[in-house]
């Protein structure tokens, strides 16, 4: 599966949800919503933790969970 599909999937994922999502590579954070901010940072072999923030927060975790996990990318749902 192409990084381009993965980053598309992500970001339509993120898009559905009223919360704040936040993508932490290292030491960079970037709006999961934006496409040209994953595509910067969503290179492979690093490890990613994920904070959400907003009135639909939980559903908003799992529905990115899911979809990291689909692309094979490795995710850190963080709880705040």
């Amino acid at each position: 599966m192409s990084n381009n599909t993965a980053i598309i999937d992500i970001s339509q994922t993120a898009n559905k949800f009223r919360s704040s999502i936040v993508l932490q590579a290292e030491n960079k954070y970037i709006d999961v919503k934006s496409i040209l901010g994953l595509f910067t940072t969503l290179v492979g072999g690093l490890s990613y933790e994920l904070h959400v923030h907003g009135p639909d927060a939980d559903e908003a975790k799992v529905a990115m969970a899911e979809v990291f996990e689909k692309h094979n990318l490795d995710i850190k749902v963080v709880a705040e």
